[in-house]
């Protein structure tokens, strides 16, 4: 679905609300985007309110939180819902990968469980997803990215967060967590959702000054 060029005025702003309260997605999308736009934390926007995540599926969830942000604020926006999916459990732990432990849970705690989930299986195939949901003008727009790999046995690293010390990227050696934030970025998932959605902002901002 496309936009009248008018529509696309926000150009102008070069702000995007990020809806999230997570420092570490903001500072990875800031490093991707660089002084392209002006990326603002939900934080930083002045929002502490949480933002329901009610779906079975990263596409529906991305929806709703950046919906949720644009009806609150009436600013453009967006949203990601990022999941690691587990080939031998079925997608899991998939949209509950923030909450895969429970009340207990915890990156470490996450980590613990799932890793005593995988214990006898040699298919340790995975893949980290990304869905990005962007609000302009009230028109959405959804862009994906994924990355391939394998988990490990145990945690390796200290760097990243979530999952990253246990999951090794295609044709690397070295967990998420061992790796500069630039290195990480060559095989990020949400980067590479994150790709797609500037190409989109240049491509139609471009347009624009035609």
């Amino acid at each position: 679905m496309g936009l009248p060029q008018a529509d696309f005025q926000y150009l102008n702003m070069k702000k995007l609300i990020f809806a999230t309260h997570n420092a570490h997605k903001v500072e990875e999308i800031r490093a991707v985007i660089g002084d392209q736009f002006e990326i603002i934390g939900l934080s930083e926007a002045g929002i502490e309110s949480g933002i329901p995540e009610p779906h079975d599926t990263l596409e529906a969830n991305a929806s709703e939180k950046s919906w949720f942000i644009y009806r609150l604020t009436g600013q453009d926006c967006f949203s990601d819902d990022t999941g690691l999916e587990v080939d031998v459990l079925g997608g899991e732990p998939g949209v509950n990968s923030a909450r895969y432990a429970g009340d207990d849970r915890s990156p470490d705690k996450n980590i613990e469980k799932l890793l005593a989930k995988m214990e006898g299986h040699t298919n340790r195939k995975a893949r980290f997803k990304a869905v990005i949901s962007l609000i302009l003008n009230g028109h959405e727009f959804l862009f994906e990215g994924v990355c391939r790999g394998r988990l490990i046995h145990a945690p390796k690293g200290g760097g990243g967060f979530g999952y990253d010390p246990i999951f090794v990227p295609e044709i690397e050696t070295r967990t998420f967590a061992e790796m500069s934030l630039e290195e990480k970025n060559r095989f990020n998932h949400r980067r590479r959702a994150v790709d797609k959605l500037v190409t989109f902002l240049q491509k139609h901002g471009n347009k624009t000054e035609n």
